[in-house]
């Protein structure tokens, strides 16, 4: 009875942002057209999307650092990006429900950072972050690196800050940041730790012995940062990605429930 009458509660709630806090037409138009990659979806995608979008912004507090002033274009952008991992993955927009600040920076913020090597030594030094998803918030993002998602250029290496950051907060559902999300069963965890660990070890491989590759190197950091890049090939540059790893592709696609690879042709 109590879960009947909340979930009539949040429909009712749900439809009333959706009435009267739409993200305006022209603003949403602005914004296909900033990110070609959305656009290119079909018809029922986009709509879907705008409506997680709309929530997305109901939900979350944007704050700004520096000199950068938010405006309503900036919250619609990173809305729109970071709702399209969730966007036919059950749960939706739920999975997101563990934090609630986003902040964005005018560029990339250096941060200093210590870390121990395999014989316990402590080293400390600067790291450049174009963006970084913490456990319970906030999630940070360079203005500069968000804007980059819609040039061309960066669009065909795979390049998406907003959606890597995001992929981190799924990765973090179930308990830690280790490239594995939470799973609908042991089948698909084995083939996920199987075809994830085979592609990384091709891609550290090339980039140990300095090869080029067409994969950001960067995922050769570890499954925590392979899982997210392949993420933001998958929905920037698909092609590119089945080309290069097809067994990710495949396995990407019945993880997140998205083929957008149809969405080229």
């Amino acid at each position: 009875m109590l879960k009947r009458w909340f979930d009539a509660w949040h429909a009712r709630r749900t439809q009333r942002v959706l009435n009267t806090r739409a993200i305006p037409d022209d603003l949403w138009l602005e914004t296909l057209h900033a990110y070609p990659f959305l656009k290119r979806r079909p018809l029922p995608d986009l709509l879907h999307l705008r409506e997680l979008a709309t929530l997305f912004l109901s939900e979350k507090e944007f704050s700004t650092a520096g000199d950068l002033e938010l405006t309503d274009a900036m919250a619609v952008a990173v809305a729109a990006q970071a709702c399209v991992p969730v966007l036919h993955l059950p749960g939706g927009l739920s999975l997101y429900d563990g934090f609630v600040g986003i902040v964005l920076h005018p560029q990339e913020v250096v941060v200093q950072r210590q870390w121990s090597d395999e014989a316990g030594v402590v080293h400390s030094g600067d790291e450049v972050l174009a963006g970084e998803a913490m456990e319970g918030g906030p999630v940070m993002l360079s203005w500069q690196d968000v804007q980059m998602a819609g040039a061309p250029d960066r669009t065909e290496d795979g390049y998406n800050v907003v959606i890597h950051e995001f992929v981190h907060v799924l990765d973090m559902r179930n308990g830690g940041v280790d490239g594995v999300p939470t799973l609908p069963d042991r089948t698909m965890l084995t083939q996920w730790q199987d075809v994830m660990a085979r592609a990384l070890a091709q891609h550290t491989a090339e980039v140990d012995a300095a090869l080029p590759t067409w994969l950001d190197p960067y995922a050769a950091q570890g499954p925590e940062e392979f899982f997210p890049v392949t993420a933001e090939a998958f929905f920037v540059a698909p092609e590119g990605l089945q080309a290069e790893f097809p067994e990710v592709y495949a396995l990407l696609r019945a993880y997140f429930g998205q083929d957008p690879v149809r969405f080229q042709r």
